[in-house]
């Protein structure tokens, strides 16, 4: 299950993990990272394994890349994960370390057991984004999340003239049904130097006027005003 959904939408996920475990199944959740700032976290749910791309965590978009994968599981499941494992630990003098762990489950160790064979480096990506999140803190990363859900909040009651697909709350991103095509819009909104949004017809995932909006806490209330303006202008005329 992905949280939010594809086009935006959130669900509590706790009695799909509860009829999943009683199948004898696994549930495993595709989140997105900042939403966890005000959002009940996957592993809240029930989830066993979970899942995102950390992109979000203070990586520069960078035209594709490089990012960094987020993988989390239960203590059950450690054994069969990939990748290295790093944990706290003390040495000879008490002091406080860091350490690869399980180191069983590597190459070097077990190869023909092995589960990692991971060559490529995102250490990087993934010290920016450790560095990101150190500075925002606890009380940071729960105002960054705020900040995305009332802005896109606000920016939906600034499109009345457009119909709200989802069924449900959202975060930071939610989806239209404009008064006519959607990918005419987008390249027209783009030719007055608005990024309007993402298409969904060609995704196979709505109808040629369904438009997947995502607002982030960069925008400031002037750019979502301009923006609401520009669509309403260019999907109604």
């Amino acid at each position: 299950m992905q949280l939010p959904s594809f086009i935006g939408t959130l669900a509590d996920y706790s009695c799909l993990a509860q009829r999943c475990h009683d199948a004898g199944a696994l549930l495993v959740a595709s989140f997105y990272p900042v939403a966890l700032g005000i959002v009940k976290t996957p592993g809240e749910m029930g989830a066993d394994i979970a899942v995102a791309e950390g992109q979000s965590l203070g990586i520069p978009a960078g035209f594709g890349g490089p990012y960094l994968g987020v993988l989390a599981t239960r203590k059950a499941h450690v054994r069969k994960m990939p990748g290295r494992l790093a944990a706290a630990t003390q040495d000879a003098q008490g002091r406080r370390g860091f350490v690869l762990t399980l180191q069983a489950r590597e190459q070097h160790i077990r190869r023909e057991k092995a589960m990692s064979n991971i060559c490529s480096n995102e250490a990087l990506c993934a010290l920016r984004a450790l560095v990101h999140m150190c500075l925002l803190g606890k009380e940071g990363i729960r105002e960054l999340a705020v900040q995305c859900h009332s802005k896109a909040e606000y920016l939906k009651s600034r499109l009345g003239f457009a119909a709200l697909l989802n069924d449900g709350p959202t975060f930071n991103e939610f989806a239209l049904r404009l008064p006519r095509n959607a990918q005419d819009v987008v390249a027209r909104m783009a030719a007055r130097g608005f990024l309007a949004g993402l298409p969904l017809e060609p995704l196979g995932v709505g109808g040629p006027n369904d438009l997947l909006v995502a607002v982030t806490e960069r925008r400031t209330r002037q750019e979502l005003d301009a923006y609401a303006q520009a669509l309403k202008d260019t999907a109604c005329s």
